[in-house]
């Protein structure tokens, strides 16, 4: 089983690292409110850290499931984002739905510090992640990816490489366009 470290704990990420937590995997999990993590580790029997770093640190993978552009870059970057925790080697998974350039940008900081980097956007909404049945775009190397998809296989009914980093942005702006043209056809 792998040390996973899991930060963002919102309607998304609180059910997706409850499945990797029930799925046998070691978890730590770090949110900004602090009692939304405690009350996690104590459903699901995993840790809790105080910053982004403390939870990368040991981790295989760490996922991320934040709001936007500039919430991922502040638990991601900086001397107590989960970059400055993570091993060389490890992998960091970012479930955000947020811009192919902010992918990019992080894939290019990743690498200098010798980590794997999968932009992997989620479809399926909140109910698609309550039951571990989430439609997951992938953009990255061939093999963190199959690295790290047993992990992403724990909350999702399908999980696809698309192409390079950024692909998995872009085509989950491509799905969410085919919604909205659909919602207003409709």
């Amino acid at each position: 089983m792998a040390k996973v470290a899991w930060i963002g704990l919102g309607v998304m990420g609180y059910p997706m690292a409850g499945y990797v937590s029930k799925a046998g995997h070691e978890v730590t999990v770090y949110n900004r409110t602090a009692a939304k993590a405690a009350k996690w580790a104590k459903t699901h029997g995993g840790k809790t850290a105080k910053t982004p770093k403390d939870a990368a640190k040991g981790a295989d993978y760490v996922f991320c499931c934040v709001g936007n552009d500039d919430d991922l870059r502040s638990v991601v970057l900086g001397d107590k984002g989960a970059f400055a925790g993570m091993s060389k080697g490890a992998i960091f998974v970012d479930n955000t739905t947020a811009s192919a350039d902010v992918a990019r940008e992080l894939a290019s900081a990743a690498k200098k510090i010798g980590v794997g980097f999968i932009d992997a956007p989620v479809s399926g909404g909140q109910a698609g992640a309550e039951n571990g049945m989430l439609t997951v775009m992938c953009g990255g190397s061939k093999k963190d990816f199959n690295s790290a998809f047993p992990i992403i296989d724990c909350f999702s009914q399908s999980a696809v490489l698309l192409g390079k980093t950024g692909s998995g942005q872009l085509t989950k702006m491509v799905n969410q366009l085919c919604i909205a043209g659909i919602v207003q056809c409709l």
